[in-house]
């Protein structure tokens, strides 16, 4: 499997954790939360937390405030298969395919509800043939994008299609909740919106670098499901976030790397790049120390996150589509997610020029 395109999407509207912070002082969520909240969340608003900026599906910070689930639900809808179709758009012009060429379309979600699900939007948003094989991934949190591509190899492998067009895309807008618990508070101040989509094809695309996917594998484990999670609550999505994160996601992230590497044959300094989930600062830091690697190999990851915040299961697609803008050395790429369940994946592509 071959990625032919690559291509992202975000809401226009730029907001700053300073311009959060503003807000959320100003709002009446700011009397209803207790001084402790207050506390936390000037503290991961104000210093650097690896973020600097958010793209949000609002055109005012007032909006991100109305939190109930007729308000949110109405978000996802507006914009979820907005983004999905622009970023896939991207990709598409990218690989030099026309709509009609894609023979399934794979998109994950884990921050709205549809049904029919969003791959029906983004067959008519983007013109697809009316016989394309359409599956939606819901659940899977920040770790989906990985499981899509492996979903996206299965049909390649099957000779069903030449190309799959793979979809992330994640309102976090759009399950918005707050209370007096720090995972939620810090949560609220971590995600912003986006979507990332990579045509995946049979073959590499002849204007382009060649992506092969070499190898991939996974770890899920259910005990460890209450660390991050999402859970229903008033109606709405209510996100749990606990202090475990960083620890678990470099734990697995270093086993699922080990696994792969081990049946290449290859070690941890023959990966020229690094196309890492980030979740946050802390989390980055915590794989560079697992991976006795210096953070600066994580600098794609870094840039990304401190420009968008975690953008959940479409963060890759902006961290791979970062890495071949800056022309990063060809060789051994490897790329990596993980999120609720607690589950982790990782690939092993190898990338020419």
């Amino acid at each position: 499997m071959y990625f032919r395109g690559i291509g992202t999407a975000t809401p226009a509207a730029r907001y700053t954790k300073a311009d959060c912070l503003d807000a959320f002082q100003k709002s009446d969520w700011f009397a209803r939360l207790d001084a402790r909240a207050h506390f936390i969340t000037r503290t991961v608003l104000q210093r650097d937390n690896g973020i600097e900026a958010r793209r949000l599906a609002v055109e005012s910070l007032d909006e991100v405030f109305q939190i109930d689930p007729n308000t949110l639900a109405r978000r996802f809808l507006a914009h979820a298969p907005a983004l999905a179709a622009e970023a896939a758009v991207r990709a598409l012009f990218q690989a030099g395919l026309e709509p009609g060429e894609i023979g399934a379309v794979v998109v994950s979600t884990c921050t709205g509800y549809l049904c029919p699900g969003l791959s029906g939007h983004v067959v008519e948003r983007l013109g697809l043939r009316a016989d394309v094989q359409a599956f939606d991934l819901v659940g899977q949190g920040c770790a989906a994008a990985l499981p899509n591509l492996q979903l996206g190899r299965a049909l390649l492998a099957s000779n069903s299609c030449q190309h799959v067009l793979s979809i992330c895309v994640e309102v976090c807008s759009a399950a918005m909740y707050l209370d007096n618990d720090p995972g939620v508070l810090i949560s609220a101040c971590l995600f912003g919106d986006g979507a990332g989509a990579a045509v995946l094809s049979r073959h590499p695309n002849p204007a382009g670098r060649r992506i092969e996917w070499t190898d991939s594998t996974s770890l899920i484990d259910p005990g460890e499901r209450k660390a991050l999670m999402f859970e229903q609550r008033d109606g709405m999505l209510r996100n749990v976030l606990t202090r475990a994160v960083p620890t678990l996601a470099a734990d697995y992230a270093h086993r699922v790397l080990n696994t792969v590497l081990g049946r290449a044959g290859l070690r941890v300094t023959d990966v020229n790049a690094w196309i890492l989930h980030a979740g946050g600062r802390d989390v980055l830091l915590a794989l560079a120390r697992e991976l006795e690697l210096d953070v600066q190999n994580f600098r794609y990851s870094a840039a990304m996150l401190r420009e968008y915040g975690n953008l959940s299961s479409a963060f890759v697609y902006f961290v791979l589509e970062a890495a071949l803008a800056d022309q990063a050395p060809g060789g051994w790429w490897w790329l990596s997610s993980f999120g609720a369940g607690f589950s982790c994946h990782g690939a092993l592509l190898q990338v020419s020029g």
